[in-house]
């Protein structure tokens, strides 16, 4: 992506989703990261599904070098040290103390290189109450009050996606971005503090500024019934999203591409208010008209509408759908063997009117261990990306150049 960050180098010390995400959006904008993992089995992301290189470290791990290091042993942390002394960035996400035990905490890094700007990711900060506390995502969702929002209290459940490991590293990203935007200007690097915990409580502002405004936060499904949100099923038992918002023209739009003039003239549903108050009733009667006529049929006619809706895909219907193709945000992946992914999909950003249209992928365990070595022994300092496997020189290049 025009290597935004192509001289920011990164070391990673990452497990499992938040370090390794936080490592992968900088990837994405061109930083070379190295990511440090322990010999044997690596990072246990790896190990997820059978073998080391599941699809979850794929996902998460793409555009990286890996080196498996024992900083336990001399050798391999004098490799981490000359690493480190060159590095622009580190990011570790160990429960706090894990890394000055390992020699990697911020006061020890820092004595290295006073220009690091070093990031810590952790479950709930690193001091108070529950400060040794084990945290995954489905604890941060439910501590940060996020899981209350979004859950049905008559039929809870967790929501698929790792939500609060992916958006803790996207908050993870944008401080380091922060703290190399500050070294620019004051010379000196920063230590970037984020826990899960604070990452998906920030995430849930809207419901937090609710409460410290109105006295009330929402709950459950208050949120899709104020934004007037429906999700409705068709003929073919496939499922359409609505979400009206505030706007009158939309619910008048939806009536005129329903054929559902009467509703005008019924006052459980002739004014959002109303609207908002018989909810449950408006998606019993929105439905029986959407199980008239297959989910395509609908697409179609509200495609020729200015209704907000679309179809809820199933992930290899995202792969086919037209404007996914149109924006090219499924990319190739290098070939890298029979259990790699082939596909991916691409940073979300343009930059210049530019967009990844290829990605290196997630680097086997310790695949780049001996070039880097043998550079920091023979003194060439921090070792120099080489052509991915199955490619030219030059073809590497411009591989590394598009993405």
């Amino acid at each position: 992506m025009n290597g935004m960050l192509k001289n920011i180098k990164v070391v990673e010390q990452g497990t499992f989703i938040t370090g390794p995400c936080a490592g992968m959006m900088l990837a994405d904008l061109g930083a070379d990261v190295v990511k440090i993992e322990s010999p044997n089995t690596g990072d246990p992301y790896r190990t997820y599904q059978e073998g080391l290189y599941s699809p979850h470290f794929q996902a998460y791990n793409r555009n990286k070098r890996s080196i498996a290091l024992n900083l336990k042993e001399e050798e391999d942390k004098a490799v981490f040290e000359k690493l480190i002394a060159e590095a622009d960035v580190f990011i570790q996400n160990f429960r706090p103390g894990a890394a000055e035990r390992l020699g990697a905490g911020y006061e020890q890094l820092k004595a290295i290189n006073p220009n690091l700007v070093y990031c810590s990711i952790n479950g709930f900060g690193p001091d108070g109450p529950y400060r040794d506390r084990p945290s995954y995502d489905s604890v941060a969702q439910a501590l940060s009050g996020f899981l209350g929002i979004v859950t049905d209290r008559d039929n809870p459940r967790f929501l698929g996606p790792a939500l609060a490991d992916a958006i803790t590293g996207i908050y993870a990203a944008y401080g380091i971005l922060g703290g190399l935007v500050s070294r620019g200007s004051t010379g000196t690097g920063a230590l970037i503090e984020v826990s899960m915990l604070e990452a998906m409580t920030h995430f849930a502002i809207e419901p937090f500024t609710a409460l410290f405004t109105l006295g009330q936060a929402p709950k459950g499904l208050d949120r899709p019934r104020l934004a007037q949100a429906h999700i409705l099923r068709t003929k073919d038992d496939k499922l359409v999203a609505l979400h009206l918002s505030s706007p009158e023209k939309f619910w008048d739009q939806l009536v005129e591409a329903l054929d559902a003039g009467w509703m005008h003239e019924d006052e459980r549903f002739n004014t959002r208010l109303a609207r908002i108050d018989n909810y449950e009733v408006l998606g019993e009667e929105l439905t029986k008209i959407t199980q008239t006529k297959t989910r395509d049929e609908w697409v179609e006619i509200m495609g020729g509408s200015d209704v907000p809706f679309a179809p809820i895909n199933e992930v290899e219907e995202v792969v086919e759908d037209p404007q996914v193709k149109h924006m090219g945000l499924i990319v190739d992946v290098e070939p890298d063997g029979e259990d790699a992914a082939d596909h991916a999909v691409r940073p979300a950003v343009t930059i210049n009117r530019s967009r990844a249209t290829s990605i290196r992928p997630a680097p086997r365990l310790n695949a780049d261990g001996d070039a880097i070595r043998q550079s920091l022994r023979d003194g060439s300092g921090w070792p120099a990306l080489q052509p991915a496997a199955g490619t030219t020189p030059d073809g590497a290049a411009q591989a590394r150049e598009n993405v």
